[in-house]
């Protein structure tokens, strides 16, 4: 794997950023952690999720509402990766660090691993966002151009019409394949996976045996396998896509950058606080309804400068990062609209595919 590292340059952003957030926290007296909106968020979604399974599965309604409710119930698994997972696994849902080990699991309850996704999204992608042949967020399959770097194949034209197919899939290849070639070869794109402790070894393969048993074997023995296939594919579609185009709204559309480590080391010629800026965009900011139900991820930049600190207090910090930003004269990237932003991506596929 390529070195990457960062001009050795400083300016006084980043401190003053910290500096400002940290008075914010000071001033209103709070922590920097979750708080009761994201633990009532925690009992409204893990209660949504028990619903939907425990109604589809015993008390499987007519065919058209089982179909909703499949959906709603991939909808409820995306919230819970985006509001509980990703605030447990930064430490960030509560000051206690056992609490955060313990809703971490709610990603092994998605069907992926908190041990593996720690180190492919906390260091590996908070360090590196953006930069092909070493962000694992990038995605590599060969249908799929995202970035200049990858090479171009003229069947690239369409990814923008079949690419939200491909997202519809990403969770049932995320649990049964890309988290096994992972685990299997210890490596994250071109990262070793050095220590795997042998607890962390059995959660693995538990909780995996365990998804197999609640999202198929039951439900198969309870619904036969013709109704299940139909639940389960309609789920993970809604879980894929609603996952993938919440992720890709933060980082590959038109004004966010991409750096190239394929082929040899790479010095980024900024600091590390500017690069995370300009690799990363916000979008619909001023929405309640936004933040409420993406935990802050429409607040991406928010979230890669401040990776401790729960999503509950993002949409509090966006105005002083803005105001920083302009200060120093940095580029924030911002969509007013999740509607605006989905449209970009949608385009930026499109030009890569148009372009060798």
């Amino acid at each position: 794997m390529a070195k990457v590292s960062f001009s050795a340059r400083q300016t006084p952003f980043y401190d003053e950023v910290r500096k400002e957030a940290e008075a914010y926290f000071q001033k209103n007296k709070i922590s920097r952690t979750g708080d009761y909106r994201l633990y009532l968020k925690t009992v409204i979604l893990l209660s949504s999720l028990v619903f939907s399974y425990i109604t589809l599965v015993w008390y499987t309604p007519v065919a058209w509402v089982a179909l909703l409710l499949s959906g709603f119930m991939g909808f409820v698994l995306a919230l819970i990766g985006f509001n509980i997972m990703h605030d447990s696994c930064h430490g960030s849902y509560s000051s206690k660090k056992w609490v955060n080990q313990l809703m971490g699991y709610s990603m092994n309850l998605l069907g992926s691993n908190q041990y593996i996704w720690k180190m492919k999204h906390n260091v590996i992608h908070h360090t590196y966002t953006n930069v092909d042949g070493v962000d694992d967020d990038i995605i590599k399959v060969p249908v799929l151009r995202h970035c200049k770097s990858q090479p171009y194949k003229k069947i690239h034209r369409y990814q923008h019409i079949y690419g939200f197919v491909l997202y519809a899939v990403s969770t049932i290849l995320w649990v049964f394949l890309t988290d096994m070639v992972k685990y299997f070869k210890m490596d994250i794109s071109g990262t070793a996976i050095k220590k795997f402790p042998l607890q962390e070894h059995i959660i693995y393969w538990v909780t995996k045996v365990l998804y197999v048993v609640i999202y198929i074997a039951i439900p198969v023995y309870f619904l036969g396998f013709s109704t299940f296939i139909v639940g389960y594919l309609v789920m993970n579609a809604i879980f894929g896509l609603t996952m993938s185009i919440v992720f890709q709204l933060a980082h590959a559309v038109e004004i966010t950058e991409f750096d190239d480590a394929t082929h040899a080391n790479l010095l980024i010629e900024k600091e590390w606080a500017e690069f995370q800026i300009n690799t990363t965009a916000d979008f619909a900011p001023k929405s309640q309804l936004a933040n409420w139900l993406c935990g802050g991820l429409n607040f991406q930049v928010i979230h890669h400068l401040f990776p401790f600190v729960s999503h509950v207090h993002y949409q509090s910090l966006q105005p002083i990062v803005e105001k920083v930003c302009k200060k120093y004269n940095i580029h924030y990237n911002v969509f007013p609209t999740f509607g605006t932003a989905l449209a970009s991506h949608v385009n930026y596929l499109k030009v890569l595919g148009e372009q060798e």
